[in-house]
């Protein structure tokens, strides 16, 4: 802990805060060190899967309820609505998702996650934070607790989101489903952070435009007609027809689209057969699909159908037996594209308060995804901006540039993030970024 301690000095050494600014910091600070702190362990030490997150979810509202938000559980499965009115003005939304994944975590901390779930499917697998959505959900009660504590100097209404299911790209869609914004409002403005490794811990990254690809989920049963394997030309081998396929896929992004377009198709698993000399009668493929655009999101999805449709009449399948195409009507999300305008203000208002000592630049390692799109995107048009956190120590991030140990990416089992510098500057970050939308109180 000494260690993040320095580093929140240092974090404020550097930056030129004022008299209120840093008076929020201090009281931000001393809110970790006396309970955020003990709650991010709880939280990361008892991490639930995606669509089972009824302890978190519980354990959550009551943090919300104790510091004076009005809650109500249950919206959407397992998602939780807090409401904090003061007042007429704006409806600011702020989103915190809550899910863990089936990892199990070896990172070495001495409150790692030993936990383990049956999941949807009847299994029992091992559970961690491994994308940090313990610093999501700790930094949403941090929030909630300065705006109740700063309430004299904002007016308007802040509606909190506890989301389940965001590593299954579902929870957001079901909240909106269960009457979200029908039931608690439309909000004027949609804010959420992420937490990221490999980033400076405890400084900000904001910008505008696409801020995470769409995502698609789409599995494909290539119908094949078993066989000896001796005797191959007596069958339809699937497994042969299926590896045409993926090689075939290859060519959308290649050959298909525009090289100024990003996308990815990429083939997760393939499954099929069970003896060495036997063909079997189907193959199983699972595929993700990531675009920045919904042109090329819609290009890439009619093409993947009409190769494998293609390939398997090369083949000499029947109609009746082409593969059977399925794009997930439940793991699936547009991109998320942070509105220019709000982005640049939030920028603005982050190199006012917090420093530009304080704040990163950074540029997409891949095409990740963000069901943060649905609140922005669907049912209606509200402005949104997603922004980042840095959770890993500069010592640790000059060691791996020097040809040291690399950094943990999200989803490893070695995913490890410093809570307190992480935690503070999202709390500090985000509660800036409420106020600032939100009129000074009469």
């Amino acid at each position: 802990m000494e260690m993040y301690a320095s580093l929140i000095g240092l974090a404020l050494a550097s930056a030129s805060f004022s008299p209120a600014n840093e008076e929020l910091r201090a009281a931000i600070g001393e809110h970790y060190r006396s309970h955020l702190g003990q709650l991010f362990v709880h939280f990361h030490a008892n991490p639930e899967l995606s669509l089972l997150e009824t302890k978190t979810a519980e354990r959550l509202a009551k943090e919300l309820r104790d510091v004076g938000v009005e809650v109500t559980e249950g919206v959407g499965g397992t998602g939780v609505v807090g409401m904090l009115r003061n007042g007429e003005g704006p409806l600011v939304l702020v989103r915190a998702d809550m899910d863990g994944l089936p990892v199990k975590e070896d990172s070495g901390l001495e409150y790692s996650s030993t936990a383990t779930q049956v999941n949807l499917a009847g299994e029992e697998v091992p559970v961690m934070h491994a994308c940090g959505h313990d610093v999501h959900i700790t930094s949403l009660v941090g929030t909630a607790a300065q705006l109740v504590r700063q309430r004299q100097r904002w007016s308007g209404t802040v509606m909190f989101i506890g989301q389940p299911a965001e590593e299954v790209i579902s929870g957001a869609r079901m909240m909106l489903d269960d009457g979200l914004y029908s039931r608690f409002g439309v909000p004027d403005y949609a804010l959420a952070f992420h937490v990221s490794a490999g980033e400076p811990a405890g400084k900000v990254h904001v910008r505008g435009g696409p801020i995470a690809s769409s995502s698609d989920s789409v599995d494909i049963t290539v119908h094949g007609i078993g066989a000896h394997g001796a005797a191959p030309h007596r069958g339809k081998d699937p497994i042969y027809i299926g590896s045409q396929i993926v090689i075939a896929l290859q060519g959308i992004v290649s050959r298909e689209i525009s090289p100024l377009h990003p996308a990815v198709v990429t083939v997760g698993a393939f499954h099929s057969g069970i003896k060495h000399n036997i063909i079997s009668d189907s193959a199983h493929l699972q595929l993700t699909v990531r675009s920045n655009d919904s042109e090329t999101r819609d290009s890439l999805l009619s093409a993947i159908e009409r190769i494998a449709h293609g390939v398997a009449r090369t083949n000499g399948l029947p109609e009746d037996m082409l593969p059977d195409v399925v794009f997930s009507s439940t793991e699936t999300t547009p991109p998320t594209v942070n509105d220019e305008a709000l982005a640049e203000r939030i920028h603005g208002l982050f190199l006012r308060e917090l420093g530009d000592s304080m704040m990163y630049a950074s540029e997409p390692e891949g095409m990740g995804a963000e069901d943060f799109a649905y609140f922005v995107g669907t049912p209606e048009a509200v402005p949104g901006c997603y922004f980042e956190v840095g959770g890993t120590p500069q010592s640790e991030l000059d060691a791996e540039a020097a040809g040291g140990t690399s950094v943990a990416s999200h989803h490893s089992p070695f995913f490890r993030i410093d809570p307190e510098p992480a935690v503070v500057s999202g709390v500090h970050a985000m509660t800036l970024a409420v106020m600032e939308l939100l009129p000074a109180a009469d």
